[in-house]
This record gives structure tokens, sequence and C-alpha cells, in this order.
């Protein structure tokens, strides 16, 4: 008879243990870089390849480059090709908090038999205008219910809740400032 795996949220938990147990017995491991190279297409239309990352000690060239647009709405001038930036955050931010649910709920021993988000965000186009120095450019708040089914123990459930608010990288990086340097060529 062969090993079989236990396997939770699709996540299979030998594995992400012995993950955890490597990058804590070598915490360079857990060090990642993530890259992506962009480009403005038209009026308001940007694609961004991710062809290549590093993550656990190694390179990683990915054998198919992906590909993420962006546009804007026709509201903002754009061809509405693909979501705009302001909707592409709230996509980083949600299937960042996916992954952070399965991975955690796996760990717990918890299945999930449902999850999904509803998110929104508001700005205001009169600091990207710099019509009035008061209104920042950026996004003001971001919005997320959280709709989860699973069979954890209310308590197992409000544990795994904070687990994922303590330890989203996404989540983080919306809630704490991030330093951007930015060059020109």
């Amino acid at each position: 008879m062969g090993n079989t795996a236990t396997m939770h949220n699709g996540v299979n938990v030998e594995e992400l243990g012995a993950l955890v147990s490597r990058v804590k017995a070598n915490p360079a491991l857990g060090k990642f870089q993530f890259r992506s190279k962009a480009r403005w297409i038209n009026r308001a239309h940007s694609q961004s390849t991710f062809d290549s990352l590093y993550g656990v000690g190694v390179n990683h060239k990915r054998a198919t480059p992906l590909f993420q647009e962006c546009d804007e709405p026709a509201a903002l001038l754009g061809t509405d090709l693909a979501p705009n930036a302001g909707e592409a955050a709230l996509h980083a931010l949600s299937s960042c908090m996916s992954v952070t649910y399965a991975y955690t709920a796996a760990a717990m021993g918890i299945d999930i038999s449902s999850l999904s988000f509803e998110l929104e965000t508001d700005t205001d186009l009169r600091g990207f205008m710099e019509l009035d120095k008061d209104v920042r450019p950026g996004l003001s708040q971001i919005r997320v219910k959280v709709n989860l089914a699973c069979n954890g123990t209310p308590k197992q459930i409000e544990e795994l809740h904070a687990q994922v608010l303590r330890t989203s990288p996404i989540y983080d990086t919306l809630r704490n400032p991030v330093d951007i340097k930015v060059t020109t060529g």
C-alpha cells in the first residue's frame, strides 16, 4: 500500500509541514522575490508579465510566462478591456486571503466547504487630479466581507480568522506602509 497524504482544502498537510520545518531550520529559505515587467499598451491599457521569481533558495523560471492586464472603465476614459488597478488591488487582497485561509485551515485540520469574499474600495478623483490637496489620490478604505463555511468549531473559526489577519502577506502590505523605490531610465 502506498502512502496516502493528509489533504485539507486541496493542501497536502505533510508537504506544508515539511516546508514550514525547512524554513524554520534555514530562515534564508523563507526569502522570496516576486518580479514583474510591465508595459503601457495604449490609453489606460497596460500589461504585466510574470516569468520568474526567487524562493526557497532558488531562482524559478516559469515554463510559460503569466500575464495580467489592467485598463479603466469608459467612465474613466478607458476601453474597459480589463479590471483597473483598484480592482486588481482587491483581487490581490482576496486571492492572498484565500490562500492564507486554505493553508491555515489545512494546518489546523479544518476542511473548508465554501469560501468567498465581497470587497469594496473607495477613492476620490479629486486627489488624482490634484483638485483638492486634502484628498489623497489612493484608496481610502477597503471593506472585505468573508463568507466562510467549514467544519471548525466556533473557537477554531475565530482563531482561523485572527491568524489570517496576522499572516496574510497582501493584507499586511495594504495595512502597513511599504517602502517603494522608483527609478527612471
